[in-house]
């Protein structure tokens, strides 16, 4: 069994097609981060275990999810329906085959399925990270996996929307080697992304991640960015 860690923010209208794609011997865990849609009352009623971060921001249900899965092997990803679950054993098997430490999705996008401006933002990130790390990315998708040990020693320390690059700065910096497959990336089903769907969100996202661009990513022991830190609880379960 494989926990697949899902961070969810008034996703009610989504959650139904996302969990009902689930592939066998991958099990969903919600991670409610503030929804008044009763995303996480959804997700219960639809079998999915549910954990509960009131503190906003992603990383924040990223890390509760982290710290309350239960496998070996965790995956992380989108809960808007662009991202297709049908997906996970190609991100997964490189990582539970013990070919990668970090196993990215790279979104390949069907029409309509990427804002110009959050592409065109990705794709500079991924060059710059690339021309600082040497890992020829393509993409920082938010579909991956790992090892949960392993996410745990990196001690991760943004809160907010730098986790996704924060974790491969520091998994590069500690020798993991690192993988990108191809995935497909949709439109979302229902409302609009938090994140890159406005200028505004990916002008957020992009100045969260400059602070670990900035930095290189310091070892675990240092202290992290004050701007980018938010403390994490402990999970919750429902």
């Amino acid at each position: 069994m494989i926990d697949v860690i899902l961070p969810v923010l008034d996703e009610a209208e989504s959650l139904p097609w996302v969990l009902s794609r689930m592939p066998p011997g991958y099990r969903a865990v919600v991670v409610d981060n503030g929804s008044s849609d009763e995303s996480g009352r959804i997700a219960a009623d639809l079998g999915a275990r549910v954990l509960l971060e009131p503190r906003r921001g992603f990383g924040a249900a990223c890390y509760t999810g982290l710290v309350g899965a239960r496998t070996e092997v965790v995956c992380f990803m989108d809960c808007d329906g662009s991202l297709d679950p049908g997906d996970l054993p190609v991100v997964c098997d490189p990582v539970a085959g013990g070919s990668a430490g970090l196993c990215l999705g790279a979104r390949q996008p069907t029409s309509g399925a990427w804002a110009w401006h959050a592409r065109l933002a990705n794709r500079v990130l991924a060059a710059e990270v690339n021309r600082r790390m040497g890992l020829g990315l393509r993409d920082i998708g938010p579909m991956r996996a790992a090892r949960r040990d392993a996410l745990l020693g990196l001690d991760l320390r943004d809160r907010a929307f730098g986790w996704p690059l924060e974790m491969v700065l520091r998994a590069s910096r500690e020798g993991l080697a690192i993988r990108e497959v191809p995935v497909a990336y949709h439109p979302r089903r229902g409302g609009r992304s938090k994140v890159t769907g406005t200028a505004v969100g990916t002008f957020r996202a992009i100045r969260d991640m400059g602070v670990h661009l900035a930095s290189g990513a310091q070892p675990a022991s240092a202290p992290a960015p004050a701007d980018s830190l938010r403390s994490g609880g402990l999970p919750r379960g429902r």
